[in-house]
């Protein structure tokens, strides 16, 4: 009997999963295993809420293997060499990996090639839709803008949309530790569950005709909410861009284009891994310390601006923030308060379930103007994107309760009403001087 190993990393599903259906075809039996890497945790990406996701990621996970046939193996351990030592002691004859963009993926790969030699095999096309290099302007190892990568992107070969397995056989025997609850909970109180079949279902439920209508719209709450999905891979990128192409629609094609933005910065990089920490393109900023009140002000949601506001009071609560919430409040701290871009980045990764590392930093860097924004000095004002995006003030309303009685448009100006609201604090800076410090320190008056 031969023995095949799927080392599950970022791609916890049956459904359209290259490395599952490698394994599968590749042996008599097959052994799904993830590894608990304590590099991870000592990295920083062990944190409470993704912690609490993924045991429910790997719950679903070995639930759905059984009436296959198969379980879950879990080990405690570095991945490669706890791999290897799994891999010698089944007499394996293949080792299947999905290929991942950051520097840690890429050394977990290095390491495992360097222990199994040609018993690992890396399939690409787990993560993304469009392989990482698989479209490149002439010349260069990446696209820098979005524009031209997305038409090149709209017209690359995809993958088919593999089914899952209809059985296979994990060997009696193999012992495996169990599904880690980690201590205290997490963070947030409001996670979603996690794996796949809560994340099928909520794409099943998803109205994408009302993607495009909606999804700048944060009162209404009309994401599809699908990226921590997607970020423990519970859900295949692939697959939904297929479904949604088949679909068609406006809403649809909006949906589809979104895709392209996280296949987008994972191809960024997986070209420049350095730029999970530095400046893809360097301004030459000088930031403005973190150690102080209006950092705190920042991460509590009491900056007296009440969109910023509320848009960290629901990543607080809920560990996922509204994208266009996202870009406002990443903005306030990065172009309004003149603070280091990293210092934002922590903590949205300590928080965010779907902190994801490519999406995170390079999103945080477009808005910072030090990635590939093509206008890097750009401030989204925090009132005229309230005015836009919440206009009749519902989104403050439901996560800042001191502002609840405010009607209307005033919600998102409480400094100017006759009657302050009690409890809620006056902007600590002046509303209208927002870019003033990106200005002075680019010297752009």
């Amino acid at each position: 009997m031969t023995i095949a190993i799927a080392l599950f990393t970022q791609d916890l599903r049956l459904h359209d999963n290259p490395v599952l259906r490698a394994a599968v075809a590749a042996a008599d039996e097959v052994v799904p295993l993830f590894v608990l890497d304590p590099d991870i945790a000592a990295a920083g990406f062990a944190v409470p809420n993704r912690a609490a996701f993924l045991a429910d990621c790997l719950t679903d996970l070995d639930a759905s293997l059984r009436p296959l046939g198969g379980r879950l193996i879990l080990r405690h351990g570095p991945t490669a060499p706890a791999t290897a030592r799994l891999a010698d002691e089944l007499g394996a004859a293949s080792v299947h990996l999905a290929a991942g963009v950051s520097a840690f993926a890429q050394r977990r790969e290095r390491a495992l090639r360097a222990l199994l030699g040609d018993r690992l095999h890396v399939h690409d096309g787990a993560l993304t839709v469009v392989v990482p290099g698989a479209v490149t302007p002439a010349g260069k190892d990446h696209y820098a803008v979005f524009t031209p990568y997305f038409r090149a992107w709209s017209q690359a070969p995809r993958r088919s949309v593999h089914r899952p397995p209809k059985a296979l056989r994990t060997p009696d025997g193999v012992p495996s530790e169990p599904v880690p609850v980690p201590a205290g909970g997490p963070e947030s109180p409001g996670l979603p569950p996690g794996g796949e079949r809560a994340a099928r279902r909520r794409w099943q439920r998803y109205p994408l005709d009302r993607y495009a209508e909606l999804h700048d719209d944060l009162a209404a709450d009309g994401t599809s909410r699908l990226s921590p999905y997607l970020h423990f891979g519970c859900l295949s990128a692939n697959e939904l861009a297929a479904a949604a192409s088949r679909h068609g629609g406006e809403g649809a094609e909006a949906f589809v284009r979104q895709l392209a933005w996280r296949d987008f910065h994972h191809q960024v990089l997986a070209a420049r891994p350095a730029a999970a920490r530095h400046d893809y393109r360097d301004r030459g900023d000088r930031w403005l310390p973190e150690d102080d009140e209006e950092c705190a002000a920042w991460r509590q949601g009491r900056t007296g601006f009440p969109l910023v506001d509320a848009g960290m009071r629901q990543l607080a609560h809920e560990g996922w923030m509204h994208n266009r919430a996202r870009l406002v409040t990443a903005s306030f701290l990065a172009k309004t308060l003149y603070r280091d871009w990293r210092i934002g980045a922590r903590h949205f990764l300590r928080l965010l379930v779907d902190g994801d590392l490519a999406n995170n930093q390079l999103n945080w860097q477009w808005v910072a103007g030090t990635g590939t924004d093509t206008r890097p000095n750009r401030v989204l004002n925090p009132l005229a994107q309230a005015d836009r995006l919440d206009p009749a003030g519902d989104y403050v309303r439901r996560w800042v309760p001191e502002l609840a009685h405010v009607p209307g448009r005033a919600v998102h100006r409480p400094w100017l009403l006759a009657d302050r609201p009690a409890g809620y604090p006056d902007p600590i800076v002046d509303p209208t001087a927002l870019s003033a410090r990106l200005r002075h320190a680019r010297d752009l008056d």
